[in-house]
């Protein structure tokens, strides 16, 4: 039996992959989710960084396992794949980009997050929440997949996401575009018909991993975990 990691995205928790897990086969896969830096039961883990979460995942899984990420989830799972590539049975990475190329229009989504940290830390939870499920990502999803987010974005403090956002904005990140075609696992990458964005940064990524394979779910958007759970663990 394959382990499969979960990795949730940012705000989220372990939980998130609750419906997903309902849906996989268990004959073959075994789902792992966990809690990255500043989320969940691991929130009060410092310092946040990518470098450090990798490192966390690393010593969690077994020594082979298939990896799934989303959305900031999406981004680790890339950086895990290049730091322990022998590890890496199958790679799936669903509403995720490989970082921001431009190192201008880095710096500036580097700024603007650590301004939305400043606001998430002076709280409280349920002021974020509602702007988070309000923004261009989310607020054309369906009442009950935003009920369900929100179940878990009150899982976490506005200390620790504030904290989390600071370490692994996706503007602290080193972009990997150019490091992609070292990615030898067998990679799907998934996105949401609706969420255009991802989509073509999807195609990117198919572009750039050889042998990769694009899907994409119709009638879904950025939050696939949550949207479309069946559809999204019947790809595995």
């Amino acid at each position: 039996m394959d382990t499969v990691l979960l990795l949730h995205g940012f705000a989220g928790t372990a939980g998130s992959w609750d419906a997903f897990s309902e849906h996989l086969d268990r004959e073959r896969y075994r789902p792992l989710a966990v809690d990255l830096r500043g989320h969940g039961q691991n929130g009060a883990a410092r310092p946040i960084s990518f470098e450090l979460c990798v490192a966390d995942l690393l010593a969690a899984a077994p020594p082979k396992f298939t990896l799934a990420g989303y959305s900031l989830g999406g981004r680790i799972a890339l950086q895990l794949a290049l730091a322990a590539p022998e590890r890496i049975d199958r790679l799936v990475l669903m509403s995720s980009s490989a970082g921001i190329a431009d190192e201008a229009e880095r710096g500036a989504r580097l700024t603007k997050d650590l301004a939305l940290a400043d606001e998430i830390e002076a709280g409280p939870i349920s002021r974020f929440a509602d702007d988070w499920l309000a923004g261009p990502l989310f607020v054309n999803d369906r009442p009950e997949v935003n009920a369900s987010a929100l179940v878990e974005i009150e899982k976490n403090s506005p200390a620790n996401l504030a904290a989390a956002l600071r370490g692994m904005s996706i503007g602290r990140m080193e972009p990997l575009w150019s490091r992609l075609a070292e990615i030898a696992a067998p990679t799907t990458v998934v996105a949401g018909q609706t969420d255009g964005r991802y989509v073509e940064l999807a195609e990117q990524l198919v572009a750039a991993i050889d042998g990769s394979e694009l899907e994409v779910i119709g009638d879904a958007g950025h939050a696939l975990p949550r949207s479309a759970p069946e559809l999204l663990a019947a790809l595995f």
